[in-house]
Protein backbone atom coordinates (compact mmCIF):
# COMPACT_ATOMS: atom_id res chain seq x y z
CA UNK A 1 0.00 0.00 0.00
CA UNK A 2 0.94 3.69 -0.63
CA UNK A 3 1.84 6.04 1.85
CA UNK A 4 -0.84 8.43 2.75
CA UNK A 5 -0.25 11.77 3.36
CA UNK A 6 -2.12 13.05 6.27
CA UNK A 7 -1.33 16.50 8.14
CA UNK A 8 1.17 15.64 10.59
CA UNK A 9 2.83 13.45 8.40
CA UNK A 10 2.34 9.81 6.60
CA UNK A 11 0.16 6.82 7.42
CA UNK A 12 2.73 4.06 6.26
CA UNK A 13 0.60 1.20 5.12
CA UNK A 14 3.11 -1.26 5.82
CA UNK A 15 3.26 -0.50 9.42
CA UNK A 16 -0.48 0.69 10.26
CA UNK A 17 -3.27 -2.17 11.75
CA UNK A 18 -6.19 -1.44 10.50
CA UNK A 19 -5.41 0.96 7.40
CA UNK A 20 -8.87 1.44 5.55
CA UNK A 21 -8.91 2.90 2.12
CA UNK A 22 -12.44 3.39 0.85
CA UNK A 23 -13.43 5.47 -3.01
CA UNK A 24 -17.07 6.70 -3.06
CA UNK A 25 -18.74 7.30 -6.39
CA UNK A 26 -21.15 9.96 -5.62
CA UNK A 27 -24.41 9.40 -8.26
CA UNK A 28 -23.70 11.87 -11.25
CA UNK A 29 -19.78 11.69 -10.91
CA UNK A 30 -17.61 13.12 -8.11
CA UNK A 31 -15.19 11.13 -6.39
CA UNK A 32 -15.19 10.67 -2.52
CA UNK A 33 -11.96 8.66 -1.25
CA UNK A 34 -11.63 7.77 2.68
CA UNK A 35 -8.41 6.93 4.48
CA UNK A 36 -8.70 6.08 8.01
CA UNK A 37 -6.84 4.33 10.54
CA UNK A 38 -9.05 2.69 13.60
CA UNK A 39 -7.84 2.08 16.44
CA UNK A 40 -10.22 -0.01 19.99
CA UNK A 41 -13.13 1.18 17.33
CA UNK A 42 -12.66 4.71 16.75
CA UNK A 43 -11.21 6.88 13.96
CA UNK A 44 -7.90 7.77 15.36
CA UNK A 45 -6.73 9.44 11.79
CA UNK A 46 -8.76 10.22 9.00
CA UNK A 47 -7.73 12.05 5.38
CA UNK A 48 -10.95 13.34 2.97
CA UNK A 49 -9.62 13.57 -0.88
CA UNK A 50 -11.68 13.32 -3.54
CA UNK A 51 -12.68 16.01 -6.94
CA UNK A 52 -15.79 17.43 -5.02
CA UNK A 53 -15.46 21.17 -4.46
CA UNK A 54 -15.60 22.37 -1.09
CA UNK A 55 -14.86 26.06 -0.25
CA UNK A 56 -12.80 27.02 1.64
CA UNK A 57 -10.74 23.88 0.49
CA UNK A 58 -8.45 23.71 3.33
CA UNK A 59 -11.19 23.74 5.27
CA UNK A 60 -11.24 20.11 4.78
CA UNK A 61 -8.90 19.42 7.60
CA UNK A 62 -11.51 21.00 10.21
CA UNK A 63 -13.61 18.11 9.26
CA UNK A 64 -11.06 15.41 9.85
CA UNK A 65 -9.93 16.89 13.15
CA UNK A 66 -13.81 16.86 13.71
CA UNK A 67 -14.26 12.85 13.19
CA UNK A 68 -10.93 12.26 15.31
CA UNK A 69 -12.13 10.13 18.42
CA UNK A 70 -15.48 9.18 17.02
CA UNK A 71 -16.81 5.98 17.46
CA UNK A 72 -17.28 4.17 14.28
CA UNK A 73 -20.72 2.94 14.77
CA UNK A 74 -21.65 6.33 15.53
CA UNK A 75 -23.93 7.25 12.87
CA UNK A 76 -25.82 9.81 15.00
CA UNK A 77 -22.69 11.63 15.89
CA UNK A 78 -21.09 11.38 12.61
CA UNK A 79 -24.15 12.58 10.70
CA UNK A 80 -24.58 15.47 12.94
CA UNK A 81 -21.26 16.55 12.47
CA UNK A 82 -21.41 16.92 8.84
CA UNK A 83 -24.27 18.47 8.44
CA UNK A 84 -23.30 21.01 11.02
CA UNK A 85 -19.83 21.37 9.51
CA UNK A 86 -21.32 21.61 5.40
CA UNK A 87 -24.07 24.37 6.78
CA UNK A 88 -21.01 27.29 6.83
CA UNK A 89 -19.59 25.79 3.57
CA UNK A 90 -19.93 25.56 0.04
CA UNK A 91 -20.34 22.12 -1.37
CA UNK A 92 -20.23 21.84 -4.79
CA UNK A 93 -20.72 17.68 -7.05
CA UNK A 94 -21.47 16.49 -3.45
CA UNK A 95 -23.73 16.69 -0.75
CA UNK A 96 -23.60 15.81 3.35
CA UNK A 97 -25.39 12.61 3.10
CA UNK A 98 -22.31 11.58 0.35
CA UNK A 99 -19.97 12.17 2.51
CA UNK A 100 -22.20 9.94 5.05
CA UNK A 101 -22.42 7.27 2.85
CA UNK A 102 -18.55 7.43 2.04
CA UNK A 103 -17.54 7.20 5.89
CA UNK A 104 -20.36 4.40 6.26
CA UNK A 105 -18.58 2.24 3.73
CA UNK A 106 -14.98 3.04 4.72
CA UNK A 107 -15.77 2.52 8.47
CA UNK A 108 -17.68 -0.38 7.61
CA UNK A 109 -15.01 -2.17 6.50
CA UNK A 110 -12.71 -1.80 9.93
Amino acid sequence: MKNILLKNGFIKGKKVKNLIKFEYKVPGGKLIKIFASIKNGFIEEIKITGDFFLHPEESIDELEEKLKGVKIDDETKIRNILTEFFKSKTLIGATAEDFLLALKGALNRA
